[in-house]
Protein backbone atom coordinates (compact mmCIF):
# COMPACT_ATOMS: atom_id res chain seq x y z
CA UNK A 1 0.00 0.00 0.00
CA UNK A 2 1.59 3.20 -0.84
CA UNK A 3 2.45 5.49 2.08
CA UNK A 4 0.98 9.20 1.99
CA UNK A 5 3.19 11.96 4.52
CA UNK A 6 0.61 14.70 4.80
CA UNK A 7 1.99 16.04 7.87
CA UNK A 8 5.34 16.65 9.71
CA UNK A 9 4.92 17.70 13.51
CA UNK A 10 8.11 19.38 14.94
CA UNK A 11 8.34 19.89 19.41
CA UNK A 12 10.26 23.51 19.58
CA UNK A 13 12.87 23.20 22.25
CA UNK A 14 15.98 20.32 21.21
CA UNK A 15 13.75 19.66 18.05
CA UNK A 16 14.07 22.70 15.80
CA UNK A 17 15.99 24.87 18.15
CA UNK A 18 19.41 23.46 19.84
CA UNK A 19 17.88 25.53 23.02
CA UNK A 20 18.54 22.54 25.72
CA UNK A 21 22.01 23.60 26.62
CA UNK A 22 20.73 27.17 27.56
CA UNK A 23 17.65 25.99 29.43
CA UNK A 24 19.83 23.16 31.53
CA UNK A 25 21.67 25.98 32.50
CA UNK A 26 19.17 28.39 33.60
CA UNK A 27 17.44 25.59 35.34
CA UNK A 28 20.51 24.84 36.89
CA UNK A 29 20.87 27.94 38.72
CA UNK A 30 17.28 27.91 40.30
CA UNK A 31 17.71 23.93 41.16
CA UNK A 32 20.76 25.23 42.79
CA UNK A 33 19.20 28.34 44.59
CA UNK A 34 15.51 26.61 45.87
CA UNK A 35 16.67 22.36 45.42
CA UNK A 36 20.76 22.16 46.90
CA UNK A 37 19.41 18.92 48.64
CA UNK A 38 19.12 17.88 44.92
CA UNK A 39 21.97 18.00 42.37
CA UNK A 40 21.87 18.02 38.61
CA UNK A 41 17.76 18.28 39.51
CA UNK A 42 17.92 20.74 36.21
CA UNK A 43 18.50 17.32 34.28
CA UNK A 44 15.56 15.36 35.57
CA UNK A 45 13.37 18.02 34.59
CA UNK A 46 14.39 18.01 30.99
CA UNK A 47 11.42 18.15 28.91
CA UNK A 48 8.88 18.76 31.35
CA UNK A 49 6.08 21.69 31.02
CA UNK A 50 6.66 24.43 33.38
CA UNK A 51 3.58 23.71 34.99
CA UNK A 52 4.53 20.01 35.73
CA UNK A 53 7.66 21.60 37.43
CA UNK A 54 5.93 23.88 39.42
CA UNK A 55 3.69 21.02 40.44
CA UNK A 56 6.52 18.65 41.22
CA UNK A 57 9.12 20.60 42.66
CA UNK A 58 7.89 24.38 43.51
CA UNK A 59 5.20 23.39 45.60
CA UNK A 60 4.14 24.09 49.58
CA UNK A 61 6.91 26.29 50.91
CA UNK A 62 8.32 27.25 47.58
CA UNK A 63 4.85 27.98 46.15
CA UNK A 64 5.18 31.49 46.90
CA UNK A 65 8.56 31.40 44.45
CA UNK A 66 6.81 30.57 41.24
CA UNK A 67 6.16 34.45 40.15
CA UNK A 68 9.89 35.12 40.72
CA UNK A 69 10.65 32.13 38.55
CA UNK A 70 8.25 32.78 36.22
CA UNK A 71 9.74 36.64 35.72
CA UNK A 72 12.95 35.51 35.76
CA UNK A 73 12.19 32.77 32.79
CA UNK A 74 10.32 35.17 30.41
CA UNK A 75 13.36 37.59 30.58
CA UNK A 76 15.78 34.43 29.64
CA UNK A 77 13.78 33.45 27.06
CA UNK A 78 13.65 36.89 25.61
CA UNK A 79 17.34 37.05 25.54
CA UNK A 80 18.12 33.31 24.64
CA UNK A 81 19.74 32.42 21.14
CA UNK A 82 17.62 30.38 18.87
CA UNK A 83 19.80 28.13 16.62
CA UNK A 84 18.51 25.82 14.20
CA UNK A 85 19.29 22.28 14.52
CA UNK A 86 21.98 21.38 11.86
CA UNK A 87 19.80 20.23 8.75
CA UNK A 88 16.70 21.37 9.97
CA UNK A 89 15.55 24.51 7.54
CA UNK A 90 16.90 22.25 4.55
CA UNK A 91 14.64 19.50 5.67
CA UNK A 92 11.98 21.07 6.28
CA UNK A 93 11.84 23.40 2.52
CA UNK A 94 11.89 19.62 1.14
CA UNK A 95 8.88 18.65 2.61
CA UNK A 96 7.17 21.77 1.85
CA UNK A 97 8.22 21.16 -1.66
CA UNK A 98 6.65 17.80 -1.20
CA UNK A 99 3.02 19.42 -0.55
CA UNK A 100 3.89 18.03 3.33
CA UNK A 101 2.39 20.03 5.69
CA UNK A 102 4.07 21.08 8.84
CA UNK A 103 3.43 22.51 12.28
CA UNK A 104 4.81 23.31 15.68
CA UNK A 105 3.54 21.51 18.47
CA UNK A 106 4.81 23.23 21.48
CA UNK A 107 3.93 23.15 25.38
CA UNK A 108 6.06 26.71 25.53
CA UNK A 109 4.07 29.97 25.33
CA UNK A 110 2.54 32.38 23.36
CA UNK A 111 4.97 34.75 25.02
CA UNK A 112 7.91 32.76 24.09
CA UNK A 113 6.71 32.22 20.63
CA UNK A 114 7.12 36.00 20.48
CA UNK A 115 10.71 35.73 21.70
CA UNK A 116 10.98 33.28 19.05
CA UNK A 117 9.70 35.43 16.05
CA UNK A 118 11.72 38.64 17.25
CA UNK A 119 15.00 36.74 17.48
CA UNK A 120 14.05 34.94 13.72
CA UNK A 121 11.55 36.64 10.93
CA UNK A 122 11.26 33.88 9.16
CA UNK A 123 10.26 31.25 11.17
CA UNK A 124 6.25 32.02 10.65
CA UNK A 125 7.35 31.27 6.99
CA UNK A 126 8.36 27.66 7.97
CA UNK A 127 5.19 26.02 8.93
CA UNK A 128 1.93 26.07 7.92
CA UNK A 129 0.42 25.95 11.93
CA UNK A 130 2.02 27.00 15.46
CA UNK A 131 0.46 25.04 18.42
CA UNK A 132 1.38 26.54 21.83
CA UNK A 133 -0.09 25.42 25.36
CA UNK A 134 -2.84 27.63 25.13
CA UNK A 135 -4.12 25.25 22.58
CA UNK A 136 -4.10 22.24 24.65
CA UNK A 137 -6.19 20.85 27.45
CA UNK A 138 -3.62 18.25 28.35
CA UNK A 139 -0.02 18.55 28.59
CA UNK A 140 2.39 15.85 26.94
CA UNK A 141 2.87 12.86 27.72
CA UNK A 142 -0.93 12.72 26.89
CA UNK A 143 -1.65 12.37 23.03
CA UNK A 144 -4.05 15.99 22.78
CA UNK A 145 -1.53 18.18 21.25
CA UNK A 146 -0.87 15.59 18.87
CA UNK A 147 -4.07 14.62 17.76
CA UNK A 148 -5.34 18.14 17.58
CA UNK A 149 -2.03 18.96 14.93
CA UNK A 150 -3.43 16.33 12.74
CA UNK A 151 -6.78 17.68 12.76
CA UNK A 152 -5.72 20.96 11.71
CA UNK A 153 -4.58 19.35 8.48
CA UNK A 154 -7.35 16.98 8.11
CA UNK A 155 -4.70 13.85 8.66
CA UNK A 156 -5.13 10.42 10.07
CA UNK A 157 -2.65 9.53 12.24
CA UNK A 158 -1.06 7.41 10.01
CA UNK A 159 -0.24 10.27 7.73
CA UNK A 160 1.79 12.07 10.14
CA UNK A 161 5.42 12.09 11.17
CA UNK A 162 6.47 13.63 14.77
CA UNK A 163 9.94 14.76 15.60
CA UNK A 164 10.70 14.87 19.47
CA UNK A 165 13.31 14.87 21.81
CA UNK A 166 12.19 14.49 25.54
CA UNK A 167 10.44 11.21 27.37
CA UNK A 168 7.24 12.96 27.56
CA UNK A 169 6.89 14.26 23.76
CA UNK A 170 7.84 11.38 22.29
CA UNK A 171 5.37 9.35 24.74
CA UNK A 172 2.59 11.81 23.39
CA UNK A 173 3.39 11.29 19.76
CA UNK A 174 3.38 7.47 20.67
CA UNK A 175 0.28 7.59 21.88
CA UNK A 176 -1.22 9.20 19.09
CA UNK A 177 -0.37 6.22 17.18
CA UNK A 178 2.10 8.14 15.11
CA UNK A 179 5.43 7.72 13.31
CA UNK A 180 8.01 8.99 15.69
CA UNK A 181 11.03 10.19 14.94
CA UNK A 182 13.42 10.94 17.92
CA UNK A 183 16.10 13.55 18.18
CA UNK A 184 19.07 12.56 20.07
CA UNK A 185 19.97 16.39 21.14
CA UNK A 186 18.30 16.09 25.02
CA UNK A 187 18.79 12.53 25.64
CA UNK A 188 21.39 9.99 24.37
CA UNK A 189 19.97 8.06 21.22
CA UNK A 190 19.84 4.75 23.73
CA UNK A 191 17.57 6.14 26.05
CA UNK A 192 15.10 7.06 23.41
CA UNK A 193 15.14 4.46 21.08
CA UNK A 194 12.56 2.01 23.05
CA UNK A 195 10.08 5.49 22.62
CA UNK A 196 11.22 5.72 18.84
CA UNK A 197 10.68 4.38 15.58
CA UNK A 198 14.00 5.63 14.32
CA UNK A 199 17.01 8.22 16.28
CA UNK A 200 18.98 10.72 14.55
CA UNK A 201 20.99 13.42 16.22
CA UNK A 202 20.26 16.08 13.72
CA UNK A 203 18.48 16.28 9.94
CA UNK A 204 21.73 15.96 7.91
CA UNK A 205 20.71 12.53 6.87
CA UNK A 206 17.30 12.64 6.32
CA UNK A 207 14.67 13.60 3.60
CA UNK A 208 11.76 13.29 1.80
CA UNK A 209 12.05 9.92 0.59
CA UNK A 210 13.46 8.74 4.07
CA UNK A 211 10.35 9.62 5.69
CA UNK A 212 8.09 7.62 3.51
CA UNK A 213 10.23 4.54 4.33
CA UNK A 214 9.96 4.53 7.74
CA UNK A 215 5.83 5.82 7.57
CA UNK A 216 5.86 1.96 5.85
Amino acid sequence: MEMNLKAALFDLDGVVFDTEPQYTDFWGQQCREFHPERPNLENEIKGQTLSQIYEKYFCGSLLKKRPLITERLNDFERHMEYVYITGFTDFIVELRKHNVSTAVVTSSNKMKMEAVYAKRPEFKSLFDEILTAEDFEHSKPDPDCYLKAAARFNADASECIVFEDSFNGLKSGKAAKMCVIGLATTNIACDIAPLSNYVVSDYSNLDYEHCLRLLA
